[in-house]
């Protein structure tokens, strides 16, 4: 057994603990050790994506207990993806959070990221539902404190709403399980792929019943309509870098989507058929709708960030729901493409909010603020990657959708859908930066020709900044890797299709 299966685990599980015991008094050192916790889980993702790339499904089993009797850790090339995304990510999240000293306005703020890491890498990794339960609850435990980190009265009850939305979720898992189980009598991921398929067709009622429940817990998780509400008050009122690192916590949702409904799901399983098409896809197009919608009409810079992530969330299930591989590489690609756009857009948004001063959330014009056109050249990139115009990745990955869409029935819909909310995402936003920046100059034209004269502000530290186009960065190599990324994406694609390596990797050794 591959031994780094498991370090992106135990390596937060360890560091977190010493956090919060240690080292909660001295800020300095908790930066240093978090800060290296963080680099060293980018460097085991780089090298697990390395050994998965060759094609290979690998598996770790706790107490060297096989599968389906113990507990199993499979690195594929998902799972191995979906791991560099979040260290990749944690790591921008983190550096952003210690330059702009949102990780001082409160206490236990690494402790609680190092946990937050250890769940959203354990629910990648695991082979087992049960599992995927447990490290489900990890990550949501820590990203209940994290989302209230730093108090007050919105952000508790904002806070109040997540978590009675995952509590629910939670208890529907439990059910889902408790039904799965009792059909199939296995938990792990690659026996039920076996023993589904095995199932006579006039015996699978509580299967279908278990499929949905399935279905609707992952919804939660996704922000699928109808229970997405709870991602734009969540994210509008999380500090900004939580709502940053929030980015991967939609997309679990959507790998648990991906794993389940191929490899035990699958479109050949005569029991469910094609249920989970037939739900996802109209649930993913009112979810793009009213993403939009929202940009449209908000009021303020932080909702209409939220509303952006809702809306990508929304572009990201249709392709999923078509269940073919290629839509699959599309959706892997746009996945990548809105993690890092979505970071990339709260994390500019701190940065403008702290520098414009009262009401700073609200699109109303105001004087220029420091480093003005920096910032608006910024907003400009996430503009356009958000609503996927050309020449960056956005544009790409909803290309590469719209092509996978061919071959469904919903293909018109699917086409219209997308195309006339990409044009309403680009109003929305070309609203927003109008009022932020071009009409901010206009007042300081007006202010420079008073008595008083305009004075410039003082540009402040640049390892926020840094961190807040580290993102930006991230989705131009992903635009001009192109081939190379969706070559990856086909592959991965490829081999998630292809269950028997899976399911052999897994229980072959029995």
């Amino acid at each position: 057994m591959n031994h780094w299966i498991i370090a992106p685990v135990i390596l937060p599980a360890l560091l977190a603990p010493v956090l919060a015991a240690v080292m909660r008094h001295d800020i300095v050192l908790s930066r240093v050790f978090s800060l290296a916790g963080t680099i060293a889980l980018v460097v085991i993702a780089l090298g697990l994506a390395s050994l998965a790339s060759s094609g290979g499904t690998f598996v770790y089993e706790l107490g060297n207990w096989p599968g389906p009797f113990g507990i199993v850790l499979v690195l594929d090339r998902l799972s191995a993806l979906m791991l560099l995304i979040t260290s990749v990510l944690a790591l921008i999240v983190l550096l952003y959070a210690i330059g702009s000293g949102w990780d001082k306005r409160g206490r236990h703020f690494h402790p609680l990221f190092q946990f937050q890491l250890m769940g959203v890498s354990g629910a990648f990794l695991t082979g087992d539902a049960f599992n995927l339960f447990v490290f489900f609850e990890v990550l949501l435990i820590a990203s209940y404190g994290l989302m209230i980190f730093g108090g007050g009265g919105m952000r508790l009850r904002a806070g109040l709403q997540y978590v009675v939305m995952n509590l629910a979720g939670s208890t529907l898992f439990l059910i889902a399980l408790g039904t799965l189980y009792a059909v199939t009598g296995t938990l792990n991921i690659a026996d039920l792929a076996v023993k589904v398929r095995e199932l006579p067709l006039e015996d699978a009622a509580l299967l279908r019943v278990a499929a949905m429940l399935l279905m609707i817990v992952f919804a939660v998780k996704a922000a699928l309509f109808p229970v997405q509400f709870w991602l734009p008050a969540t994210y509008t009122n999380a500090p900004a870098p939580v709502a940053a690192l929030f980015a991967i916590m939609t997309k679990v949702g959507a790998y648990a989507i991906l794993r389940f409904y191929t490899t035990v799901f699958g479109p050949d399983v005569d029991a469910t058929g094609s249920m989970p098409a037939d739900w996802l896809m109209p649930a993913a197009l009112i979810t793009l709708v009213l993403g939009v919608v929202g940009v449209l009409g908000a009021r303020r810079l932080v909702p209409l960030a939220s509303f952006a992530v809702l809306a990508s969330m929304g572009t990201l299930m249709i392709a999923i729901s078509l269940f073919t591989p290629q839509a699959t590489m599309a959706a892997l690609y746009y996945m990548v493409h809105s993690t890092f756009a979505a970071a990339a857009l709260f994390l500019l948004a701190d940065l403008i909010i702290s520098r414009r001063g009262d009401n700073a959330d609200w699109l109303k014009t105001a004087l220029p603020i420091s480093q003005n056109g920096l910032l608006a050249a910024l907003f400009f990139l996430v503009a356009i990657a958000v609503s996927g115009m050309p020449p960056l990745s956005g544009f790409l990955g909803k290309l590469l959708v719209l092509d996978a869409a061919q071959s469904s029935v919903d293909m018109a819909l699917i086409w219209a859908t997308i195309l006339v909310t990409s044009l309403v995402m680009v109003v929305g936003f070309a609203r927003a930066g109008s009022v932020l920046f071009w009409k901010s100059s206009t007042l300081k034209t007006e202010a420079a020709s008073e008595s008083s004269p305009y004075i410039e502000p003082i540009p402040t530290p640049v390892l926020p900044i840094i961190s807040a186009a580290a993102p930006i960065v991230v989705l131009i190599l992903l635009t001009v890797f192109a081939g190379p990324a969706t070559n990856y994406m086909q592959a991965t694609a490829t081999q998630l299709f292809d269950i028997s390596g899976y399911v052999n990797a897994v229980l072959g050794a029995n």
